[in-house]
């Protein structure tokens, strides 16, 4: 029998059971309300007029809806050019991250190196200095690349290279790869299994959900960034979408640029959705058989 807070028994005792539901009714919509108000705003903004998404109070719905301002803002801004490099950049910074953080997790967790823990923490210690710290030695580094003294500006690897060194995605793998039995690992090297024979076949099979989870998390991170890529990517021919709809903003009407934000924010959600099942499958979705 499962637990909550409230009992079965002060469910059925007296009005346990409606003030029970009454609250429970009154937190879900709350929440709703937090997460879903400033999308409809921004999906409802996208079909006013400009005089009306600037008047206070702001209406709740469109007095004349304007499907046409999904159509400015596509060809005002450019759009399927910023989409597109967007696009790139972040199924580049996939690919990366789930080979070489990947790897990197892996060997942490099942081939154990030498100073394996110190090597981790050290990657760990990395989550606990600010973002915004590492943008001056990061933008120094990628105007003049060490050793090679190349200069990355305009280059989607001064986007990829940063975005590889991610530490809470190795720890994420790392902690699911360790939740895999050593005795399928035994097994597999029984068999003859190289270690990479073993990843390949056995560990990614199994790491379906956390590679989805890690999936989301590197391609919303280059999605949603702004400042970095305003940094690395000054040409207008190399904007991601957030750094075009800002550099369009000032000269376009509001209600074009909200509209634009919607476009932007498709992609993201349907990307979602798509490893939604992925997320939640079970450990076992890869196991062996038999």
């Amino acid at each position: 029998m499962t637990r909550t807070l409230i009992s079965h028994a002060q469910m059925r005792r007296g009005r346990g059971r409606y003030v029970y539901w009454t609250l429970l009714t009154v937190v879900v919509l709350v929440f709703t309300l937090v997460f879903i108000g400033p999308l409809y705003w921004m999906v409802t903004g996208a079909l006013k007029s400009g005089q009306e998404i600037a008047q206070t109070p702001p209406t709740l719905w469109p007095k004349d809806p304007r499907l046409t301002n999904y159509t400015d803002a596509w060809n005002q801004l450019d759009l399927a050019k910023l989409l597109f490099n967007t696009f790139y950049y972040a199924a580049g910074a996939l690919v990366f991250q789930l080979v070489l953080d990947t790897a990197a997790a892996y060997a942490l967790s099942k081939l154990r190196p030498a100073f394996g823990n110190a090597i981790l923490g050290l990657m760990l210690a990395t989550l606990m200095i600010p973002a915004m710290v590492l943008i001056i030695p990061q933008y120094v580094t990628v105007i003049d690349l060490p050793i090679l003294h190349v200069n990355l500006l305009d280059s989607p690897l001064a986007l990829w290279l940063p975005a590889v060194a991610n530490a809470f995605n190795i720890f994420l793998l790392k902690r699911f790869f360790d939740s895999i039995p050593e005795e399928i690992m035994s097994a597999a090297v029984m068999d003859g299994a190289t270690p990479l024979r073993t990843l390949w076949s056995i560990v990614l099979p199994m790491s379906r959900p956390i590679l989805g989870v890690v999936s989301i998390f590197a391609v919303t991170a280059v999605w949603k960034d702004f400042l970095w890529p305003k940094l690395v990517m000054p040409s207008p021919e190399t904007r991601t979408v957030s750094v075009g709809i800002y550099a369009f903003s000032g000269g376009t009407p509001m209600n074009v640029v909200v509209a634009a934000a919607v476009i932007a924010a498709i992609p993201t959600i349907v990307f979602f959705l798509i490893f939604q099942k992925s997320i939640m499958s079970g450990l076992t979705a890869g196991s062996l058989k038999g």
